[in-house]
Parts: C-alpha cells; structure tokens; sequence
C-alpha cells in the first residue's frame, strides 16, 4: 500500500502534543492590532486546543503526527 500524504498547508498550523491531542494558534494577530488592548494582544500569543468536534478531520489529514 502506498504512502499517504500529509497536508502541508494543515501540517504547518497545526501540533501534536505529547498526549495526543492536537494545537492551534489563535486568530486575530495578523494586522489591525493597533486597536487592540495589551491583553487582548496577551491571551492571543497563548495557543489553544483544537475542539474535540473537529479533531476527526483533522487527523485524517496528518496521517504520521
């Protein structure tokens, strides 16, 4: 049976963790962040988990993670 390949786009924003479940980074920290509060700007610099809703499709996608 072939290789299956891994998303690359998908495999760039997303991690695995040790556990298993899987990272993100959080939105809103592209541009326009001038009119954001310090800590607005604090709590995005933290990651987040994936929701347990969309952790399926993802996995599928990162075949070796």
């Amino acid at each position: 049976m072939p290789k299956m390949k891994t998303r690359k786009a998908i495999a760039k924003r997303f991690r695995m963790t040790a556990s298993g479940r899987i990272k993100r980074a959080k939105a809103n920290r592209s541009h326009l962040l001038t009119g954001r509060s310090a800590k607005r700007m604090r709590r995005l610099r933290r990651g987040g988990f994936l929701d347990k809703s969309d952790e399926k499709m993802i996995r599928r996608v990162l075949p070796y993670s």
